[in-house]
């Protein structure tokens, strides 16, 4: 590690405080948490928080401000879920994912630095938090290999944040009811019809249940938001990037888009 951590101008800091244009007063607590621990109230894993300075220290020579805010943000969001992970008894694996062996960095390492790399290259910032939450997830979860972990970042990374946002809808159907309109019935402008194709597209990429059908003759279908499930992949990003945080503002505004008629 190239920065003291006790030292407040440390370049890894000053990167994790940038993260405030997307991730708000926040990224200066975790800042503060990563390179001044002792003055921090908050506690984190010293395997994570190592790894978490030395991406910081990495990223800190980015010199366009938005790359180095996202790198920041993302950071700042994988330790904030990280504490409350660790408040709610959900310890940090020890099955050897921070431990370098054959290669010559940890798995964890290197799922840092693809991830810190997403969110340099979004241009969606509200991606940004759930990127750092799969990190958090994965540190939590033994069941998820660096392999998989990657998966699951290479399926969030093909998705508009708006598809990510209907994959959060479908999750908590439960909670919240999905529309009943037809998705089938003609869309009345571009927004809705760009909408309705961003539901195609999880379809087809085997994120939504049912599989998208082909049209047939004299046959109408009537698939429903209502209808959709989370296949396994779904499952998969919708577990990792933690999409129970969506915010309900941001479901109901990509429900809107839908423009959806009335049940008949």
């Amino acid at each position: 590690m190239r920065d003291s951590i006790g030292d407040e101008r440390a370049p890894g800091r000053d990167l994790v405080e940038t993260g405030e244009l997307v991730a708000g007063s926040m990224s200066r607590a975790v800042a503060g948490l990563l390179f001044a621990p002792e003055s921090s109230p908050l506690r984190l894993d010293d395997r994570l928080a190592s790894c978490l300075r030395d991406a910081a220290t990495t990223a800190a020579e980015l010199p366009l401000t938005w790359e180095r805010a996202r790198a920041g943000a993302v950071l700042a969001f994988a330790a904030e879920l990280s504490v409350t992970r660790a408040h709610q008894g959900r310890a940090v694996r020890t099955d050897g994912f921070f431990s370098v062996s054959t290669a010559a960095r940890s798995a964890a390492e290197r799922l840092v630095e693809d991830v810190v790399q997403a969110a340099r290259q979004t241009t969606e910032e509200r991606r940004v938090r759930h990127l750092g939450y799969l990190l958090a997830e994965v540190v939590v979860s033994p069941d998820i290999d660096v392999a998989l972990a990657s998966r699951a970042l290479q399926l969030a990374e093909s998705c508009s944040w708006r598809q990510l946002v209907y994959l959060a809808a479908v999750g908590r159907r439960d909670r919240s009811p999905l529309p009943m309109g037809s998705l089938e019935e003609e869309a009345r402008g571009w927004r809705a019809w760009g909408a309705r194709e961003d539901v195609a597209d999880l379809q087809r990429a085997d994120l939504l249940d049912p599989p998208l059908a082909p049209a047939r003759p004299g046959l109408r279908p009537e698939l429903r938001p209502a209808d959709l499930r989370l296949t396994r992949r779904g499952v998969l990003v919708h577990r990792l990037l933690a999409l129970d945080f969506v915010r309900e503002d941001d479901v109901q505004a990509a429900l809107t888009d839908l423009d959806l008629p009335p049940a008949s």
